[in-house]
């Protein structure tokens, strides 16, 4: 802990106005939840109006601009929950200043920035925190402990299908940014790289992939302002191959809304199979359903989350998967351990995504060193 007393948190990002703001619907109930380790010092916005909203709502210091938060000196861990785009911009400087940082995922746009950025962290020494926090939910951790128990036996294969709820014809304004790749929020990017986070996190790191990219819709409508803008993101993906042991894998993800299932992951294995189900393709946020059977039975029936998963005192919902890795970081801090994802970890994903890129450019097999 930082100095034995609690730490000192800034966001960059919380503003009330937006109801899609990450940071005023995850992080700062979950600093609110874990105010023996956390407190909430600082918070910034891109605008005056919305910094004072900001400063009424949350009860602590609005800044209007960025770096008059990374320089606050209550300020020890800086919250990075804006556009990727300026992803770059705001964690260099947080990084200059020896804070440490939490930045939302992606953690740069594109492999290059990630790269100088994960560089520039170990060069500072200070510690860093990546949003892929699917790993942290309840469902994904008693999954894992089932398979490490050989509930299902050795695993064979595993099948995800997922949608990723925007990336469809009709989006709002607030929205629109996601359609255009260079802004480095596609589908790919977003609700694939994260559940294929927790796809290795459960099973394993993939050895060989093969993937396609498809991009079969050339324009989208902004429907509160009833302007067409063009859709480079990709809206459709397969990716296919086998993990380190050999597993088989197959993920496929198709933009928009399914009116049948949202999202549904097999794992399959020599003694039985596990279904995780979510009315999204996004398992970070998405409330997880789990399901199993084995032997000799011959369908799937509901699983039941022991409550030592949960958390007593964390919130239920969005925000908990996230405050389970605030609670992490903040024993990694206490106990010298590295275990919270970190920016090396995020990396390696830019890697990952940049490789899946590849193999659907190039229509040729990546082996994974």
């Amino acid at each position: 802990m930082m100095n034995n007393q609690k730490i000192g948190v800034g966001i960059i990002g919380a503003s009330p106005s937006n109801p899609y703001s990450w940071a005023v619907n995850a992080h700062i109930p979950s600093i609110k939840a874990l105010s023996d380790d956390y407190e909430l010092r600082a918070v910034s916005t891109s605008r005056q109006t919305t910094a004072k909203e900001a400063e009424k709502k949350f009860g602590v210091t609005g800044f209007d601009n960025h770096l008059d938060l990374i320089n606050h000196p209550g300020v020890d861990l800086v919250v990075v929950a804006v556009k990727v785009p300026y992803h770059h911009e705001i964690i260099s400087a947080a990084l200059d200043a020896g804070k440490m940082v939490f930045s939302e995922w992606p953690l740069a746009n594109g492999l290059d920035e990630a790269e100088e950025l994960t560089k520039r962290a170990e060069a500072s020494g200070v510690r860093t925190i990546v949003g892929l926090q699917a790993r942290y939910s309840p469902v994904i951790g008693y999954a894992k402990d089932l398979i490490s128990e050989g509930y299902i036996g050795d695993v064979l294969g595993t099948t995800l299908v997922g949608s990723g709820m925007g990336w469809t014809g009709v989006t709002d304004h607030l929205n629109s940014y996601v359609y255009d790749k260079a802004n480095g929020v596609t589908l790919l990017s977003v609700p694939i790289m994260h559940t294929i986070d927790t796809l290795q996190y459960l099973l394993g790191d993939l050895s060989i992939l093969s993937a396609q990219l498809v991009s079969n819709q050339a324009e989208a409508v902004i429907a509160d302002t009833n302007t067409i803008i063009p859709f480079t993101s990709p809206n459709h993906v397969s990716i296919m191959g086998t993990l380190t042991e050999g597993t088989a894998v197959s993920v496929y993800y198709r933009g928009g809304i399914s009116r049948g299932e949202n999202m549904r992951w097999e794992i399959n294995g020599t003694r039985g199979d596990l279904v995780i189900t979510a009315p999204s393709g996004h398992s970070q946020l998405a409330e997880l359903k789990l399901q199993g059977g084995r032997n000799q039975e011959n369908h799937v029936e509901d699983l039941t989350v022991p409550e030592s998963y949960f958390g007593n005192h964390l919130p239920n919902g969005m925000p908990g998967n996230t405050a389970r890795i605030y609670e992490q970081f903040a024993k990694d801090l206490r106990e010298g351990t590295y275990t919270t994802p970190d920016f090396a970890h995020a990396l390696r994903q830019h890697k990952l995504l940049s490789i899946i890129e590849t193999a659907s450019l190039t229509g040729m097999r990546q082996h994974l060193s």
